[in-house]
């Protein structure tokens, strides 16, 4: 197995444990996956059994509606894992994956081969089940938002979110962090409009709450940003 693809996989908190010979049973070397900007990782999926984590890039999934419209689900990025995250077969139910922004580069599993690896380790099952719960409450948080809370209200919750995942990285008085998410892309993400959510993005800059940009998003007070996602 070529070196660089050890690194690749050990770079991910689920796997910096695994011997070499667990290692090769993932295959990995057969599994590195370069998709260029706007190409399709797959389209309107129905049997694609496999899983995919992405590691560096930025991801776009989604659906086309009946009126042939692109619905955007999420934009993950490194260190996130997609597909058949659950290990179910054949329910990805016309949704797509989209190279977004740049380049990216992943590793994609079969289900079949992954599933044999969590047999022989309890621990890694263990671990995945974790990370897989908190995508899913993740997923379950965004809808619940979309059906019971205000536009402003999912916003304030959409940054926090932001901030929740990049906090590990940075300190919790501020911190500036690559910006790959467009207005209309939040506005996808919230169910709202494009021109709302550059309004409200625009009070929070005047509030000092934040700064944003096309090239990153600097959280200036989370402090301040907290407390309005504890009185909502």
């Amino acid at each position: 197995m070529p070196d660089e693809d050890m690194l690749l996989i050990r770079n991910y908190d689920l796997w910096c444990h695994l011997s070499d010979d667990e290692y090769k049973e993932l295959k990995v070397q057969h599994h590195v996956i370069d998709v260029p900007k706007g190409e399709y990782i797959y389209f309107e999926a129905y049997n694609l059994n496999k899983i995919y984590f992405v590691k560096e890039g930025y991801i776009k999934i989604g659906f086309i509606d009946n009126e042939g419209r692109e619905k955007v689900k999420e934009i993950i990025q490194k260190g996130e894992l997609f597909g058949q995250f659950s290990l179910e077969r054949n329910n990805l139910h016309g949704e797509f994956a989209q190279a977004y922004k740049n380049d990216v580069s992943l590793c994609a599993f079969t289900i079949d081969d992954f599933e044999k690896l969590l047999k022989n380790r309890p621990d890694l099952a263990l671990k995945y089940s974790k990370q897989v719960g908190a995508k899913l409450r993740h997923i379950e948080n965004r809808l619940l938002n979309l059906l019971n809370k205000d536009v402003k209200t999912r916003l304030i919750h959409f940054l926090w979110q932001l901030v929740e995942q990049n906090l590990g990285e940075n300190t919790a008085e501020g911190f500036c962090m690559p910006n790959y998410l467009t207005h209309e892309d939040i506005a996808g993400l919230i169910g709202s409009s494009r021109q709302t959510v550059t309004t409200m993005i625009n009070e929070l800059e005047t509030e000092g709450i934040l700064s944003y940009n096309r090239q990153e998003i600097c959280f200036l007070d989370v402090k301040k940003l907290q407390k309005k996602v504890e009185g909502n």
